[in-house]
């Protein structure tokens, strides 16, 4: 068990605390306060936040106990914090200031995405990317893998006697679609290296291509049945499409707070990388 699973467990091993108890129609917030700990105040935000940051097999306790463990956990964690004598060490601090600038930071993207990654942007890259696209061809082939030329006339050899495909991908080939008779699924334009795309694009369906050298080894590989794709609907690919605007909208507000800001970074030749590695720099 990890050191925070341990502490987690000790924390819950009691349910002392008492559900507190609001007025009639009285909402809770974020800062109503739950409890007070030697003038510390704990409130549902504090709640809140500590269970989202339980491990998922907490969370599925009932809410009634769930809220009297993270009450007690807290004013545990309250307590024994007041008590610590001194300055936290360099870790914790250290720590803090790493926690707060990820979760500013994700925020600040939240904001950003939320902002410019609009439906209409979304359709808009959409109509670039897809509508204006020419029908491509889409390929469903098996192939059977092996590493020399005279391997796979051998092969050919076979298939002209009339030995079946998959059987014989089964038997002899080396890829690990050999398993499943060779079979590579659909795939189109790109989506298979160079010598390989050409091989099939010029076979008709259920033809066999001569031997076929890629850096793989050589191939014997048989068109199965080939199509027109269809050009995919604004549903189909809108996830797709809201990852890729993510990404870009990100990278290039970063880059752009990067070029406004005053950014020194130290000469790599200033550190030896394994400091990484010194533990004793931030305290036992």
């Amino acid at each position: 068990m990890s050191k925070h699973l341990r502490k987690t467990a000790v924390f819950f091993a009691a349910f002392l605390a008492a559900t507190p108890a609001f007025s009639d129609g009285e909402k809770p917030t974020s800062d109503s306060v739950v409890a007070t700990v030697n003038g510390a105040e704990i409130t549902v935000g504090h709640m809140i936040i500590a269970r989202n940051g339980l491990p998922e097999q907490y969370r599925q306790l009932p809410d009634e106990l769930l809220f009297k463990a993270l009450l007690d956990q807290l004013v545990n964690q309250t307590v024994l914090e007041q008590s610590f004598e001194g300055e936290a060490p360099e870790r914790v601090r250290k720590s803090l200031e790493n926690q707060r600038r990820t979760l500013v930071a994700a925020e600040a993207i939240e904001f950003l995405v939320a902002k410019k990654v609009t439906d209409a942007l979304l359709r808009r890259a959409y109509e670039e990317k897809y509508a204006g696209a020419s029908p491509e061809k889409e390929y469903n082939a098996a192939h059977i893998l092996v590493e020399t030329e005279d391997e796979a006339k051998a092969l050919i050899e076979e298939l002209t006697d009339g030995v079946d495909f998959t059987e014989l991908a089964k038997a002899k080939s080396t890829g690990p679609s050999g398993p499943n008779g060779g079979n590579l699924g659909w795939f189109g334009k790109g989506m298979m290296v160079a010598e390989f795309e050409k091989a099939v694009s010029g076979l008709d369906d259920g033809a066999v291509s001569e031997p076929i050298k890629t850096q793989f080894g050589w191939h014997v590989i048989k068109l199965l049945e080939s199509r027109i794709a269809e050009a995919p609907t604004f549903e189909d690919v809108q996830a797709e499409l809201q990852q890729e605007l993510y990404t870009k909208v990100v990278e290039e507000e970063i880059e752009r707070l990067k070029k406004l800001g005053a950014i020194e970074i130290s000469s790599a030749q200033s550190f030896d990388a394994s400091i990484l590695n010194d533990q004793s720099l931030i305290g036992e």
